[in-house]
């Protein structure tokens, strides 16, 4: 193992898995080096099915360098109606070109979508529900790095996360752990999970403050200065701190307007004026913080040397979804079993063929932390971060019930060294960062 990237180390990732010398380069200098495309796991009846038992209009998008979120307003502000209307089964970079799935609800003739710049619009079907976050097998990518400087590295790492994954160095697909992404916590800026924190730890002031205020090196000078502004007059006119923010951090002003506009007092008021974010958001700053806690578990697991590609006693392991896609084998978190000590040899010829995942838990109200080793690292990680399952019995969006997520993250993987490209498939849930940091072993910001 080697050491990760400073930057890397705010969001729970202390280490690369393999020791050998990384590629450099970058991603996404073009959205063209970047291609997404979901695996679609969602079923839909036809077109002319009726609107009035099948009310969600069911289309496909292929977008160039559009924000999911963004794209999601700018259909809605097209067709006239609440962007809580458009719904997708998975958040993509905008930096991309993307092939995703989308619904919208209360259309009846798929005439009426609308035409949008870099935009290709498919309509497929319609749904008695709308697509929801999830509602997908997973992503298969499509990347090209630019301007690495040894791309005669890949050879010798993919060699050793072959290892890592459990095959011989020559032979089997690639394995590192299962890291959540630097999108999860803000590309640029990573504080939506301080924000969560916030929220958990019940004072949505600071929740607030930390996604307005809170600046980073590697946001834009302007950016940094405008919140810089608006901390140091933090309390006085809202209104006025609302305008000494640039109109492209549109959230950011949303809240401070909500905070202008709100009659409540004291904790009430920063409710209030997160309740106008988009209800998407409002899940990712929990989701985010459960992410930094996952991340940190996994990076404690790797310095004690326990097994990514084994159970151990004390261990949670999860069984493979019967109804994935041939081929991409994904984690079913509803059905766990406890690996006690009698259990293990049996639980690792499952999770040997694939038919069983070792887990780490995305804390919720509902978590059983697991036993042994595993045990005390999950529990050691919370009693740093003053965190309980409890804490997370907050209102609306802002709850979680927690699941466990896999630790191992494999896959086939092609890669070629002229340009230095690589094609995989990816679960949902997983990033292509998190493959690929291994790969450039860079500063985050050349993933992003």
């Amino acid at each position: 193992m080697r050491e990760a990237h400073d930057r890397e180390r705010a969001t729970g990732v202390e280490w690369y898995v393999s020791d050998a010398d990384g590629t450099g380069g970058r991603l996404r200098a073009t959205p063209e080096d970047f291609r997404v495309r979901e695996l679609e796991a969602f079923d839909y009846e036809p077109l002319d099915a009726d609107p009035g038992s099948y009310a969600h209009l069911v289309f496909r998008a292929t977008l160039r360098a559009w924000d999911t979120n963004d794209f999601a307003g700018a259909l809605a502000s097209k067709l006239g109606i609440s962007r809580e209307r458009v719904s997708w089964a998975g958040t993509k970079d905008k930096r991309a070109v993307t092939t995703q799935l989308f619904s919208v609800e209360g259309i009846e003739d798929a005439d009426a979508l609308p035409e949008l710049d870099e935009a290709d619009i498919e309509p497929l079907g319609r749904a008695g529900r709308p697509v929801l976050f999830g509602d997908l097998a997973g992503n298969a990518f499509d990347i090209t790095v630019s301007a690495p400087d040894a791309p005669g590295n890949a050879d010798a790492i993919t060699e050793q996360l072959r290892g890592f994954a459990g095959h011989e160095p020559s032979e089997g697909g690639v394995g590192v752990p299962n890291f959540f992404g630097p999108q999860r916590f803000g590309a640029s800026r990573p504080v939506t999970h301080e924000v969560g924190l916030a929220l958990l730890r019940g004072d949505p002031e600071a929740a607030v403050w930390q996604y307005v205020c809170a600046t980073s090196e590697t946001e834009p000078e302007a950016s940094s200065e405008a919140r810089a502004a608006v901390a140091d007059g933090w309390g006085s006119d809202w209104g006025e701190l609302t305008e000494r923010l640039p109109g492209r951090l549109r959230y950011e002003r949303s809240l401070l307007q909500g905070l202008a506009e709100s009659d409540a007092a004291g904790e009430e008021r920063f409710r209030d004026a997160l309740e106008r974010l988009p209800s998407n958001l409002r899940r990712l700053f929990v989701h985010a913080a459960q992410s930094y806690a996952f991340n940190r578990m996994l990076s404690a697991r790797l310095e004690r040397g326990l097994p990514f590609d084994a159970a151990v006693a004390g261990d949670v392991v999860c069984f493979a979804d019967r109804d994935a896609p041939e081929g991409l084998p994904l984690p079913d978190p509803d059905r766990t079993q406890r690996v006690t000590e009698g259990r293990v040899d049996t639980v690792n010829r499952h999770v040997e063929r694939g038919r069983a995942f070792v887990t780490a838990p995305l804390v919720g109200t509902d978590t059983d932390l697991a036993d042994g080793e595993q045990g005390e690292i999950e529990r050691a990680v919370l009693d740093d971060m003053d965190l309980a399952p409890d804490d997370f019995a907050l209102p609306g969006e802002f709850a979680s019930s927690g699941t466990r997520r896999a630790i191992l993250l494999t896959s086939d993987l092609d890669a070629s060294t002229d340009p230095l490209s690589f094609s995989f498939r990816l679960p949902k849930g997983s990033y292509a960062t998190t493959l690929l940091r291994e790969y450039l072993k860079t500063d985050p910001g050349s993933l992003a």
